[in-house]
């Protein structure tokens, strides 16, 4: 078993309160759904700069992250399966970047 980082990118905020309630329900069921493999559901992000060695961006890059969860799973296509059934693709211009995370 192997930890894998969700790095959401994109989305869009729900454009009413019962949009909000319906895609949070979603979320939590989809978490739920889990158990004991979602080892950290994460949180969304705000706004974030980029740091180079030319300085600072404010714009977050050209695909800002926008949140993340850290999964647990035997192999990256069960993890894979995990992520598509994951409602944050619902919302337009949502993607997740998927990876495992390396023992040091």
């Amino acid at each position: 078993m192997s930890d894998f980082i969700f790095a959401y990118h994109g989305g869009s905020k729900p454009e009413t309160p019962e949009e909000g309630a319906e895609m949070m329900a979603k979320w939590q069921a989809w978490i739920a759904a889990n158990g004991d493999a979602m080892v950290n559901p994460g949180s969304p992000l705000g706004m974030s700069k980029t740091v180079s060695a030319d300085g600072v961006a404010d714009d977050g890059g050209a695909n800002p992250l926008s949140g993340y969860s850290i999964v647990n799973a035997d192999s990256m296509d069960a993890v894979l399966e995990i992520a598509k059934a994951c409602p944050f693709l619902e919302m337009d211009t949502a993607t997740i970047e998927v990876a495992q995370v390396m023992e040091m």
